[in-house]
């Protein structure tokens, strides 16, 4: 049953992109910002203000870029340093 659930959720997916792409768009893009909003909040409430800051910059940078290797170089930057300490 997974398999065709899946399929059918697809299929769904697609059609919805195919007849309305506006309203797909708007919406995908909804979810996306409000993921990317509860990220900074969620930043910004476990990590020091200077860190939170270099992480915003640094995923404001790569969506800019588009490059997510940028972030996750500076996770990986953030994570050695506090093992370093």
């Amino acid at each position: 049953m997974q398999r065709k659930t899946r399929g059918l959720l697809a299929e769904l997916d697609t059609h919805i992109m195919e007849r309305e792409p506006h309203n797909f768009v708007e919406s995908k893009a909804s979810n996306i910002i409000r993921g990317a909003i509860n990220l900074l909040q969620y930043i910004r409430e476990n990590f020091d203000v200077a860190t939170a800051e270099e992480l915003e910059r640094r995923m404001i940078g790569s969506i800019k870029s588009h490059d997510p290797a940028k972030f996750s170089r500076a996770i990986h930057r953030l994570r050695e340093s506090k093992s370093g300490d």
